[in-house]
C-alpha cells in the first residue's frame, strides 16, 4: 500500500488554533460553527490586526496529511500544513514587511491598503477588479507602491460536512481521522486562478512601473516547480514578486507562518510555471481519440 493510501488529509489549524491540540468539547463547539448550527458568533480569526470574528464557511485555516494509528484513529502528522485561508498570510504582517523590505521601503514608513479597485466597469462604472493588497511608501507627493495578490489552495474531493458532523458526535481521543479522501487542487488553485489574475493585472502595474507580489505557501511553490536554480532579487529583472512562507511548528505545538523563499520572475515565466502543463504530440492526442470515439 502507497503512502498517500495509508494517509488523508484533515484539518491542521481550525478557527485559527492548532487542531491536535483542541479537547473534544472544543472540538464540538467548533464543528457546530462550522455546520451553522451554533448560536454564538464565530470564534475570532487572530491572524487579521482586528481579530473579527471569523469570516471563512467551515473555518478551516491550513490542512495537513495523517496517518492512521492502530486504532483507525488520527496519527502523526506527515509533511508540511497547506493553508486553505487566505487570511492565514496575515500573521503578524510578515508578508508585507518582507514585500516593504524586498522593495527597499523604510519599514518605519511603509503603508498599505486592502482591496483597491484596479478595474472599472464599462457599464456601470463601478469597481469590476480589485487588487487584494498595496504596500506603499509615500514621501511628499513621491508616491511607490507594489501590488499583492494572495493565494490559498483548493482542495478537491468530498466536501467537509462529514468532516465536521464526524468531529460533533465523536468525542474520543484522539481525534476521528478524516472522514474522507481530500487533496490539495494545485491546477484550480494555479492555473485556472491566480494565473488570469496575473494576466490581467500585471501587464498595467508593469506599465505603471510598479511589481506585483504573489505570496504562496512552499507546499504551493513546490507544485509549480520550486525555486529557480539561480534565483534573483534584483526587481529590474522581472515583474512578479514571489513571496513564499511556510507554517512551522513551534515548541508549544502551535504552527506559526515564517519566510521560507522570495525571487523575482518574468510574468512570462510565472506563467509557464503555473500552467505546468504542455501540448501533447498530435499522434498521441489522436491515439486518445480514436479511443473514445463513439456513433452518434
Amino acid at each position: 500500500m502507497s503512502d498517500n493510501a495509508k494517509t488523508r488529509y484533515g484539518i491542521a489549524e481550525w478557527y485559527g488554533q492548532e487542531f491536535t491540540s483542541l479537547s473534544a468539547e472544543q472540538r464540538k463547539a467548533y464543528a457546530e460553527h462550522a455546520l451553522g448550527k451554533s448560536e454564538t458568533k464565530h470564534p475570532v480569526c487572530p491572524f487579521q490586526p482586528d481579530q473579527p470574528p471569523c469570516s471563512k464557511k467551515g473555518g478551516v485555516c491550513s490542512m495537513q496529511r495523517y496517518t492512521k494509528d492502530y486504532n483507525g484513529r488520527l496519527g502523526e502528522s506527515v509533511g508540511e500544513p497547506v493553508i486553505m485561508c487566505p487570511r492565514r498570510f496575515q500573521a503578524e504582517g510578515l508578508v508585507y514587511k518582507w514585500v516593504a523590505q524586498a522593495a527597499n521601503f523604510p519599514l518605519q514608513e511603509t503603508k498599505v491598503a486592502n482591496e483597491v479597485p484596479f478595474m472599472r466597469s464599462t457599464e456601470t462604472n463601478k469597481p469590476a477588479g480589485k487588487i487584494d493588497m498595496i504596500v506603499a511608501h509615500q514621501q511628499g507627493d513621491d508616491l511607490k507602491w507594489h501590488g499583492l495578490e494572495i493565494q490559498a489552495v483548493y482542495f478537491s474531493g468530498q466536501g467537509m460536512t462529514s468532516e465536521f458532523e464526524a468531529l460533533r458526535d465523536d468525542l474520543q481521543e484522539p481525534p476521528p481521522f478524516p472522514s474522507a479522501n481530500r487533496r490539495p487542487d494545485w491546477r484550480s488553485s494555479s492555473a485556472k486562478r491566480l494565473m488570469p489574475q496575473l494576466q490581467i493585472k500585471a501587464p498595467t502595474v508593469r506599465r505603471w512601473g510598479a511589481k506585483l507580489a504573489v505570496v504562496v505557501d512552499q507546499p504551493f511553490f513546490d507544485a509549480i516547480g520550486g525555486s529557480s536554480s539561480q534565483p534573483s532579487h534584483d526587481l529590474n529583472e522581472g515583474d512578479i514578486i514571489w513571496i513564499v512562507v511556510c507554517l512551522e511548528r513551534t515548541g508549544n505545538g502551535a504552527l506559526q507562518l515564517v519566510r521560507a523563499h522570495w525571487e523575482i520572475l518574468t510574468l512570462e515565466d510565472s506563467n509557464t510555471r503555473l500552467q505546468a502543463a504542455e501540448t501533447i504530440s498530435r499522434e498521441s492526442f489522436e491515439t486518445t481519440l480514436r479511443s473514445r470515439l463513439r456513433p452518434l
